[in-house]
């Protein structure tokens, strides 16, 4: 899958938890876009409901991952602190499983 492709579930996922959020807490739709840690508009509930919501529209197009698994929660640098580095983990997560 090409990352722009990515990065449209990525945006898909955000516009169906955005609705769920105040409107001064809202995602904006930018790969720099804060999710997790210092200066995220997301409290942890907020970052599982767009990780579920992601992998929702992965499994949509045809790719069933898990994003908050052992590997994800282990790294030294999380994927989930901005939109492009969770774009990154993923575009990561879809090639290996297509090796395997």
């Amino acid at each position: 899958m090409e990352r722009s492709a990515i990065l449209n579930l990525i945006y898909a996922a955000i516009d169906e938890v955005n609705p769920a959020l105040p409107p001064d807490r809202q995602i904006e739709k930018s790969p720099e876009t804060q999710l997790f840690g210092r200066g995220s508009r997301l409290d942890s509930l907020g970052l599982v409901n767009l990780v579920v919501a992601t992998e929702a529209r992965l499994m949509d197009s045809g790719a069933a991952v898990s994003l908050a698994d052992e590997r994800a929660m282990s790294q030294k640098q999380s994927p989930f602190r901005t939109v492009e580095t969770l774009c990154d983990y993923i575009a990561t997560v879809l090639q290996e499983s297509e090796l395997a």
